[in-house]
């Protein structure tokens, strides 16, 4: 794969940011997109605008704000809580926001000749989230492909990783400082280490800690 071209779904989240930073080590070229949908904090963007800038990607911000007007939820409603749920879908999930998302991510790379697609989706802890499944992933890699007439690959390194996993992803990839102190997972807007307390924060929160005690322990 080292002679062809990627793009990179790329929030400047600890997710995307270490897919990026694995795309870089497989692909020849990599292009990242990133979507402007209402998101409740535009932190999200500039720090994107800014590892892109600093990794040397290409990075395209596409007004997707569509999905503002349709959706009520707390990832574009300052009014919802953010807030675990016992039953049903978290307040967070954004209704289609992936679909969209490797759909427009798709045409953005035909217009440059990449057949590669690289998103941090996890069916592992994936809060949820039913666009975050392998099912959903393999479904939408054949419609984009019946319906553009290509053959796209859209590739999940982080599909089967914990986040402990993430973390030691990153750390493999060299990537592990770049990602704890430069990327912005919490809900709130708080980038490295975030609010703490928002679901977003204590997972990677979490994760980290598993994996820094699984590495000491490797270690003794």
């Amino acid at each position: 794969m080292k002679n062809e071209k990627a793009v990179v779904v790329f929030s400047g989240g600890q997710d995307s940011t270490t897919c990026l930073f694995w795309a870089l080590e497989q692909f020849s070229e990599v292009l990242a997109v990133t979507f402007d949908y209402g998101q409740r904090h535009v932190q999200e963007i500039e720090h994107a605008k800014h590892i892109a800038e600093t990794l040397g990607v290409t990075l395209q911000v596409l007004d997707m704000g569509l999905i503002n007007q349709l959706s009520a939820n707390a990832l574009t409603r300052d009014s919802i809580e953010v807030k675990e749920q016992s039953d049903g879908l978290p307040s967070t999930f954004v209704p289609g926001r992936n679909l969209l998302f490797l759909s427009f991510a798709a045409i953005y790379a035909d217009a440059f000749g990449a057949r590669h697609l690289v998103t941090g989706v996890s069916e592992t802890d994936f809060s949820g989230y039913p666009d975050c499944r392998d099912t959903f992933i393999r479904s939408l890699n054949v419609t984009l492909n019946l319906s553009m007439d290509k053959q796209f690959v859209i590739h999940t390194p982080l599909m089967w990783l914990d986040k402990a996993g993430v973390w030691e992803l990153s750390d493999q990839l060299g990537a592990f400082d770049f990602v704890q102190k430069e990327t912005l997972t919490c809900y709130h807007g708080i980038p490295a280490e975030g609010c703490g307390t928002c679901p977003s924060c204590k997972l990677r929160n979490e994760g980290l800690q598993t994996y820094l005690s699984q590495k000491a322990g490797a270690k003794s």
